[in-house]
């Protein structure tokens, strides 16, 4: 065991995780050079009626509004009584009147609660439940329909009523009652009766109210409120302009020669961008195309594009994205760091770095300590990927070979895969169709967690033609959760990258008699490349491990069979664990009976051949240790800006991002790299002093699948006890239990990183 092993155990054991507010949480691809794959994971609860069958039926909603006119009932579909939102009709025009009936009739429920609180579960937890039910479904459905459908209009009214809706999440976490009443059921004689779920309930909720300046004096507490809205607003701004930015570039290339190389989907592609920009006659033979910034587009162009030039081009414009004009990130960032500090100081923080780590797993020494192990396991590999690339390009008369930038590293990374395993990417494309990999992605689960995967489309409204929806079912067939699936890019309304979401969660508040529950319901949206011309959606290898990526964190979400609501699946999870989920499934697209059963060729059915899966096998390792490097680079470039940058001081972002990056990256950094202007993870998401999350969370995952491996993947009858085990114990347990002990209660012993450096061949270098 190495000394990494060894010591990190003793990282592992801290903090618990409060309830955190709805905040997206974004992921990089592990692509050599990738956009951002943004995935997102929502904290706060988003209800839905209490059901547990397919029938309709009448749930409280519309008594909660009877004092409302009928008109403004019958009219806004944000008030109605649904079983699933109303994804087809909302529009922008009902936000406003719809949030602020709903604001002001929480408001009344709250200052109800305040006189009538008790310091018991039925008095406390239940109706406080109710409240940020309600208010989360709402909200919650207006903000998906924001990332996936923007408009203007709709930017706007969430804009107005973003203050009401901060002013009214304070008030309540801020309730002096409710936090007296949580801390009187510590303090009481029955606190050792209670399960382990409802004390994480009253142990996250009092350390939550803290967090949120719940013992601020009233001078500070003000700057505090002052400062949660003022970082909403720049958030969100933050997000925007990346959006418009990546919207606004565009090429339109009428000259094949200049994007030689292009394979015949990205073609396609690019004739269909162009078409759909007004040159109707477009095709993928004659052209014209049209390249954008948006991931598919974006990746084929640095992937496989001869033309250097526009290699250039392109990376040089994806690298300052939102840098300068009236779309520039920078001072948002700059005021973004500055407030941030000032909140940390406002709690007793020595900077944000410390209050991030407040609610993780992990210790700002400890994420620290990690990535600089993982830093140095990785480097001596990652130089040897640079000599190799080097070379290879030399022998192929690149005269680029000795002084290779930043728009070479991805194409000639391309070139070697190709040269070395014999692997084309886009030759790989026709095997992977989107219905054949939700199949097989559905039979690895049935065989896994004995679930049924069943279509469901028309039993929910949808927000686009494209988006489907699905049942999930027992073994018995009863229906046990519910999500939606988007798969396709829309950049002109839908934002980059993938993202798991939570629609509502499972609880049993809402059942008058406590033996039925809600079910679950998630949506999964990715931005894979849209069908062209009568091909199904043909999907590189990333995509479908993106897929897995995704549903993994779906299945925590849908298979929790936690009834405490405010710990149901995903939620209440230290945010450094809500990872090992969707990292573990990944490791399944190596497992050679799922990927055969996926890879069928989607005009002739013919079957991935066992050489090229044995090649796809061998390249897993393939530049591990660059890809490790910028995986810690963003990490450790995050940690930096959150613990030890001075905002205003004698150092710019700039000059720490290219401080880091002299530390975790082999080519020196361009002087103009602009990168932090479109980094979502931390500006626009919540991975703010936790982007070390994913390295984290990999060893887990990594650890977690080596008890797969120990079982035998050939061996079906030791899967599928495995798989039991695994549900019910990381999927089932939700955040009702901590994250350690949960691995624990799964793998019998606390988790190494071993099996993560041998999955990327990093082992003999670590030791």
């Amino acid at each position: 065991m190495t000394t990494a092993m060894a010591s990190f155990m003793s990282i592992v054991h801290h903090h618990h995780h409060p309830l955190r507010s709805s905040i997206p949480k974004l992921l990089l691809n592990k692509s050599p050079f990738s956009p951002l794959r943004s995935h997102s994971v929502y904290f706060r609860l988003k209800p839905s009626p209490p059901h547990t069958t397919l029938r309709r039926r009448r749930s409280s909603t519309t008594a909660f509004f009877s004092d409302q006119s009928p008109s403004s009932i019958s009219d806004n579909p944000l008030l109605q009584d649904f079983d699933f939102p109303p994804f087809d009709v909302i529009d922008a025009s009902h936000v406003r009147p719809g949030m602020r009936a709903l604001l002001n009739k929480l408001d009344d429920e709250l200052t109800e609660l305040e006189k009538t609180v008790d310091p018991t579960w039925p008095k406390l937890v239940e109706p406080l439940e109710r409240i940020v039910d309600r208010l989360s479904v709402v909200w919650g459905a207006i903000n998906h329909l924001k990332a996936v459908r923007d408009t203007p209009e709709l930017r706007s009214a969430i804009e107005d009523i973003q203050p009401e809706r901060i002013t009214f999440g304070l008030k309540l976490d801020q309730s002096k009652p409710i936090y007296n009443a949580f801390k009187a059921i510590k303090e009481s004689p029955d606190w050792e009766t209670l399960s382990d779920s409802r004390k994480r309930i009253v142990e996250s909720s009092i350390k939550d109210a803290v967090l949120s300046g719940i013992s601020l004096e009233d001078n500070e507490r003000e700057e505090f409120n002052n400062i949660q809205q003022e970082l909403a607003k720049l958030s969100k701004k933050f997000g925007e302009n990346v959006l418009d930015a990546t919207k606004k570039f565009e090429i339109l290339i009428t000259d094949k020669k200049e994007i030689e190389g292009l394979p015949a989907t990205a073609l396609g592609l690019a004739a269909q961008i162009a078409s759909s920009k007004g040159h109707e006659n477009a095709t993928a033979e004659n052209g014209p195309w049209m390249i954008t910034l948006d991931g598919p587009s974006f990746m084929s162009v640095m992937q496989h594009a001869r033309n250097r030039t526009l290699r250039e081009e392109i990376y040089r414009a994806y690298v300052t994205r939102a840098s300068s004009g009236e779309l520039d990130n920078t001072p948002i960032i700059d005021q973004i760091l500055k407030l941030r500090l000032a909140k940390a100081k406002l709690l007793g923080y020595n900077n944000y770095a410390e209050l991030s780590m407040a609610s993780k797993m992990a210790t700002v020494a400890k994420a620290e300590e990690l990535l600089e192990k993982l830093r140095t396991a990785s480097w001596d590999a990652a130089v040897q990927d640079m000599e190799e690339l080097k070379q290879f390009s030399r022998s192929q008369g690149a005269p680029e070979a000795d002084e290779l930038a930043y728009w070479d590293i991805t194409f000639w990374s391309e070139r070697l895969r190709e040269s070395k395993y014999e692997i084309n990417e886009e030759e790989l494309r026709p095997y992977f169709s989107l219905p054949k990999v939700m199949d097989g992605l559905f039979n690895l689960v049935k065989m896994l967690f004995d679930i049924d995967v069943v279509p469901a489309d028309g039993l929910a409204p949808v927000w686009n033609k494209d988006v489907k929806f699905y049942c999930i079912k027992d073994s018995s067939g009863t229906p046990i959760s519910y999500f939606y699936f988007d798969p396709y890019s829309r950049p002109s309304e839908k934002r980059g990258g993938a993202w798991m979401g939570e629609v509502f969660a499972r609880t049993s508040v809402f059942s008058h008699d406590k033996t039925s529950v809600r079910l679950p319901v998630a949506h999964m949206v990715c931005n894979q490349m849209p069908p062209v011309g009568d091909k199904p959606s043909l999907m590189t290898f990333r995509e479908v491990e993106t897929v897995f990526h995704e549903f993994g964190h779906a299945l925590q979400h849908m298979l929790t069979k936690q009834d405490e609501g405010l710990v149901a699946g995903i939620r209440g999870i230290e945010w450094d664990a809500v990872e090992l989920p969707s990292q573990f499934m990944e490791n399944w697209c190596y497992h050679r009976d799922t990927l055969m059963s996926i890879a069928r060729h989607y005009e002739t059915g013919e079957c991935l051949p066992e050489d090229i899966y044995q090649k796809l096998l061998a390249a897993r390792t393939f530049r591990a240790g660059t890809i490790s490097l910028r995986q810690i680079k963003f990490a450790s470039l995050d940690l930096e800006l959150h613990s030890k940058y001075v905002p205003g001081g004698p150092e710019s972002i700039y000059d720490v991002d290219q401080r880091v990056g002299r530390k975790t990256q082999l080519l020196p950094p361009l002087p103009e790299d602009r990168f932090l202007c479109g980094f979502s993870h931390i500006f626009a998401g919540g991975y703010a002093a936790g982007y070390y999350s994913y390295k984290w969370a990999e060893v887990l995952s990594a650890d977690a699948f080596s008890a797969f491996e120990d079982a035998g993947l050939h061996d079906e009858r030791a899967l599928r006890d495995t798989g039991y085990r695994f549900r019910d114990t990381v999927l089932a347990l939700g955040g009702g239990k901590d994250p350690l002990e949960v691995f624990i209660d799964f793998r019998g012993r606390e988790p190494s990183p071993e099996p993560l450096l041998r999955h990327n061949g990093l082992l003999l270098v670590a030791k």
